[in-house]
């Protein structure tokens, strides 16, 4: 059998992560973890403003780093026989280019300016000009926001676009374009001169971007010319054509191929969202709600398209044909937080230690070594502590919403809220109220899913926190009232993209062959243990009654 490797990289939300993998057995020979400097300092973010700007030197400094690590610990045998690499990055997260191609933050004079950079997709400053969208999206015969689920989310597309061109003159005059991450780092690689030479994925287009082949495109000039007529600098420059993930991008660029030790031979696919290439890695199937759980969830369902027809499904983040499986529909949904509701907890409990400690301890260093010591062991602590803990109707109760809702009916004005706090009340027990309100916001999820007529046969977790913590995946089966099987690999996202560059390669004529070839399986299943169905339903209707409270507010 030929040596034939691919190389997936996985852009997440606080770091990059590339992957080496065995085209034929799946196995994995080498990964590497990069995290984001500027990101992790906190530069060009304002939490309080809801803003979270990402710069693209942190992108590309990991792309290249990654990659050279893999291939470094892999080996020579191994590079000489790369055949493609395919990206995975968060979305909706799009940055300003000019007309090569280039991220205004990498021009003199924009470097160090926000609305420059990639605005990442939990920044919720557009939350105005989404509420513009919707409201223009009434006046029109045709509906344009059908296939997004009727409401567009201030973390999408437009929305950032529209916020930016507001807020920064200056932005707007320089942009020639704007383009989501998954859709430049192909152009990045190939080495792309011009950016009408970005070829844009269906994923993020139809998704987060109201492209459709129903529209022949995007929807008409006169929608967007009246939201903005400013906006229509970018439709001019926005392709008809956008391609499936199993598509060709192009060939590694010299630069990059001098950059990495790679030939030019290598091949580039078609860039999606993390969350669509991490369900292909976690093996995804017909009716199987995949959830990819990391900082927010991404939950996500295909469906053959003949049997879906001409259903839309309300309140979710989109139904595209081929953005998950090319050849079938792509549902997805989602949490605007998961992941971010336990690290928030983590981080109030922390913070005398972090801001206090510091400035009254006679050793630092000690100092320094419990805060990590405490970062890295609170959340299990929380975990095994609640996990013995007693609960009632009247116990504390969460709703989930502190960074908004995404799945069902975006809305990311919405606060978080916790309730029934006693002097009794314990660190163990909030947490417990926590991760108990994700998994019902996670259970909204497939009620709506199911309303619309999908069935939803089953549960697949991917991620770190599907992998790591078994409290919170045997409450998420308890409270959903059905099994959920655990994927094997930890790093599902780039597995996912890696499958795709094998695709893209022909090494398989098809991603679902590439999937079933280089696929490791699953780990473990949660059953739902049927003892709290009946308290979990009660307290679950007053989550019900909490939310219409907040909405009300």
């Amino acid at each position: 059998m030929n040596s034939n490797y691919c190389i997936g990289v996985d852009f997440g939300t606080d770091s990059v992560r590339a992957l080496i993998v065995d085209a034929h057995s799946g196995e994995e020979i080498a990964a590497a973890v990069h995290p984001y400097p500027r990101w992790r300092d906190g530069l060009y973010c304002n939490p309080i403003r809801n803003q979270f700007r990402q710069h693209p030197k942190d992108y590309i400094e990991g792309l290249e780093q990654t990659i050279k690590a893999c291939l470094k610990q892999a080996g020579s045998v191994v590079r000489a026989n790369i055949r493609a690499i395919s990206v995975d990055t968060t979305g909706s997260t799009p940055v300003a280019v000019d007309a090569a191609g280039t991220p205004l933050a990498l021009l003199p004079g924009f470097a160090d300016n926000p609305n420059a950079m990639f605005v990442l997709w939990k920044d919720h400053t557009a939350v105005e000009e989404a509420a513009a969208i919707n409201a223009l999206a009434k006046k029109f015969n045709i509906d344009y926001l059908k296939y997004v689920g009727g409401i567009y989310s201030s973390e999408w597309f437009w929305a950032k676009l529209l916020h930016v061109v507001k807020s920064d003159e200056a932005v707007y005059k320089a942009c020639y374009t704007w383009v989501e991450h998954c859709d430049w780092m192909p152009f990045l690689l190939t080495g792309g001169k011009h950016a009408d030479q970005i070829k844009r994925g269906i994923c993020t287009a139809g998704h987060k971007g109201l492209w459709s082949s129903e529209y022949d495109g995007l929807p008409s000039d006169d929608f967007f010319a009246t939201l903005d007529p400013r906006l229509m600098k970018v439709v001019k420059t926005y392709p008809k054509r956008v391609y499936t993930a199993d598509q060709l991008a192009g060939s590694l660029s010299e630069e990059w191929a001098d950059r990495l030790g790679l030939s030019t031979q290598v091949l580039i696919g078609i860039g999606a969202m993390d969350a669509h290439m991490g369900a292909v890695g976690g093996q995804i199937e017909p009716y199987f709600l995949s959830k990819v759980m990391g900082t927010s969830t991404c939950d996500m369902l295909i469906v053959p398209p003949h049997e879906l027809g001409h259903r839309v499904v309300r309140g979710i983040c989109g139904q595209v044909n081929g953005s998950i499986i090319p050849g079938m529909i792509g549902l997805e949904a989602g949490q605007s937080a998961f992941g971010d509701v336990y690290a928030w907890f983590k981080q109030l409990l922390l913070w005398p230690v972090q801001h206090l400690s510091n400035s009254n301890s006679a050793d630092p260093i000690l100092t320094r070594q419990l805060y990590a010591r405490l970062q890295d062991q609170l959340l299990d602590g929380l975990a095994n502590e609640a996990a013995k803990l007693t609960f009632d109707e009247s116990s504390e109760l969460a709703v989930d919403w502190l960074n908004g809702r995404r799945t069902p009916d975006a809305n990311q004005q919405l606060k978080g809220l916790v309730s029934g706090l006693t002097l009794g009340s314990s660190a163990p027990s909030i947490y417990r109220s926590l991760v108990e309100a994700t998994c019902f916001g996670a259970r909204k999820i497939v009620e709506r899913f199911q309303e619309e007529g999908i069935p939803v046969k089953g549960l697949i977790g991917v991620g770190g926190i599907a992998q790591k913590s078994p409290f919170i995946m045997q409450m998420l089966a308890d409270i959903l009232g059905m099994p959920l099987k655990v994927h094997r690999s930890e790093q599902t996202c780039a597995l996912g993209a890696a499958m795709f560059a094998a695709t893209v390669a022909d090494i398989y004529p098809s991603v679902e062959k590439a999937m079933e070839a280089m696929g490791p399986g699953f780990d473990r299943v949660y059953h739902p243990n049927i003892t709290y169905t009946e308290l979990y339903e009660k307290r679950y209707q007053r989550y019900n009654q909490l939310g219409v409270c907040i909405e009300k507010a």
